[in-house]
This record gives structure tokens, sequence and C-alpha cells, in this order.
């Protein structure tokens, strides 16, 4: 039988864990539709003009890693978690070269760190 706090943190760690597993696969996912926002207004013009494939190529590209990030953290939420935080201060950061969307670059920060403390809850509700 779980102790109370221990029952705390694991529910928290589940309710990290689907929010970190769910939102990377429904973003991804809308990479393909652009239903949520037009995606392609994220890349910064100095990036986009230097690319080698079209800006939409690319967001498909990131739909995908975001997709497989999200069934990560489902499955691994230790690694899965990390990633994802990664991911989320590698746009911040792309954001904030770019000067534009400082608002998403500070929540994507504030993200990353929800998705750290995931990685930090898991490894005591999780075995991977």
């Amino acid at each position: 039988m779980e102790t109370k706090n221990a029952q705390s943190i694991r529910q928290t760690s589940d309710l990290l864990r689907y929010t970190y597993g769910i939102v990377p696969i429904v973003a991804g996912l809308d990479k393909f539709f652009n239903i949520l926002t037009q995606w392609e207004s994220y890349i910064p013009s100095s990036l986009s003009e230097s690319l080698p494939l079209s800006p939409h190529a690319l967001m498909i590209i990131v739909g995908i890693i975001e997709i497989v990030a999200g069934l990560i953290v489902l499955a691994r939420p230790i690694i899965g978690g990390y990633i994802v935080s990664a991911w989320l201060v590698l746009i911040g950061i792309l954001l904030l070269i770019g000067g534009t969307f400082l608002d998403v670059a500070v929540r994507d920060f504030v993200m990353a760190i929800g998705a750290f403390s995931l990685t930090r809850l898991a490894k005591f509700t999780h075995k991977y």
C-alpha cells in the first residue's frame, strides 16, 4: 500500500507524463495541418532563407520529431522528459534569436522546467 506522499508523487508524475506525452504528439500532428497556428511563421526569417528545404517541409520534420518525443515520454518518462525538456529549450533559444514570439519563448522555457521536473519525479515512480 502506497503512503499518502508516495501516492501524491505518483499522481503528479502521471499527470506530467500524460501532459508532456500528449501535447507534443498533438502539436506534432498539427505541423501537418496548421489548425492550431501557422507553424512556419515561428521560423526566424534568417533561418528560413538559408534552409535547403521549404519551411513547411521543415515543420513536417519537426512534427515527426515531436510525435516521437511524445511517444517516448509515454513509454519511458525519464528519457522522454529529458528529450522534451531539451527540445523546448532549443525552440526557446531559436525564438529568442529570431527576436519574435518572445512570449512563446518564455513559455517554452517554463515548459522545459516542467518536463525536467517530470524526469525528477519519474525516477521515484518508474523503473525507466
